[in-house]
């Protein structure tokens, strides 16, 4: 079913900035406003060669187009027509029964779908899903979430070299919180291509349990998520950090449980009904208006959990906030 066939709504020009977690936002920014950043990153490319991926896949895989998968063609067209994306991804099938999907590269970056993924999700369920990899790409997630492949690669190589491994996992798990932020970007990205929550929920709680879903309840997977938060003591929230170590997505109650709570905010609505940032004002932002949306965002999740571990380090982590805003405080200054 088409975009014409639902009547979606198009978001025209509309920026990534409209859907992105604020932690993810503001890590974005900041590296967007790196100088000579994206250099950097053009250079790395080279240890991460998108021309031979592509080839690769196009070697290896099945290209969607109105031939093959044509059904999956059309949601990547369709997502690309919603959220304004000039270019359309090729969108890759490969035969894996492990189910995931991917967006990759640098330039041009493309999506991966294995059929597994395939066999799981129901239509509007992969539509959700083939959003979500191209609001990556809208955001240039594509490029960043690759510079943590690379990284996480070097970091493995040069294990022998003690100071070098724990300067590289420093900064490999400072990404990886990030990507997880991105994946719940991406997540809402996902829901205003497909503009079905039902089905957005539903495709993130199969993650969990698999196909069978008439054994599966959404609200009851919700309560699962509000146990998850609250269970337990301090050990608990100790093993539920620890847990995440070394790990690009959030659990699949998280990201259920957070998409659902963005939804009932009203932020979905108000983007269907017009009101989001647009593109041509990105470079109007500034990397301290998005420090302080991230650490506010930060402040708003420890208010609202229940975690005992959450309540012990509350008062460092307020502390750790106040340090960061304080020396973005003089930045501004200087920026002004």
């Amino acid at each position: 079913m088409t975009t014409p066939d639902r009547h979606r709504v198009q978001l025209p020009g509309i920026s990534s900035r409209a859907y992105e977690h604020p932690a993810d936002r503001s890590a974005l920014v900041a590296m967007r406003s790196l100088s000579g950043f994206d250099s950097v990153l053009k250079r790395m490319s080279g240890l991460f060669s998108e021309r031979r991926l592509r080839l690769m896949f196009l070697a290896s895989a099945v290209r969607a187009d109105e031939t093959q998968f044509r059904a999956l063609y059309d949601m990547g067209r369709d997502s690309a027509y919603i959220l304004d994306l000039h270019r359309i991804p090729e969108v890759y099938v490969q035969q894996d029964p492990a189910v995931y999907a991917m967006a990759i590269g640098f330039d041009e970056p493309f999506i991966v779908v294995s059929t597994g993924l395939l066999d799981l999700m129901d239509p509007e369920e992969l539509r959700f899903v083939i959003g979500h990899e191209t609001s990556h790409i809208l955001s240039g997630h594509a490029v960043y979430g690759t510079m943590l492949a690379v990284l996480t690669r070097l970091a493995t190589r040069v294990a022998w070299i003690p100071l070098g491994y724990i300067g590289l996992r420093v900064i490999v798990a400072a990404l990886e919180e990030w990507q997880r932020k991105a994946e719940m970007s991406a997540d809402r990205g996902g829901l205003l291509a497909g503009q079905d929550p039902e089905a957005a929920l539903r495709a993130l709680m199969k993650l969990a349990g698999g196909s069978r879903l008439h054994e599966m309840n959404i609200e009851a997977f919700l309560d699962q998520a509000r146990e998850y938060d609250t269970a337990g003591d301090v050990r608990d929230g100790l093993l539920k950090v620890l847990n995440l170590i070394g790990t690009t997505h959030p659990f699949a109650v998280t990201r259920v449980a957070e998409l659902d709570r963005w939804r009932r905010s009203g932020g979905y609505d108000a983007i269907l009904a017009g009101t989001y940032p647009h593109r041509e004002d990105d470079g109007n932002i500034k990397i301290t208006e998005e420090i302080r949306a991230a650490a506010n965002s930060y402040r708003e999740s420890w208010a609202q959990s229940q975690d005992p571990f959450i309540g012990v380090l509350r008062d460092v982590a307020e502390g750790a906030v106040h340090a960061g805003e304080r020396i973005f405080n003089r930045f501004a200054r200087r920026e002004n």
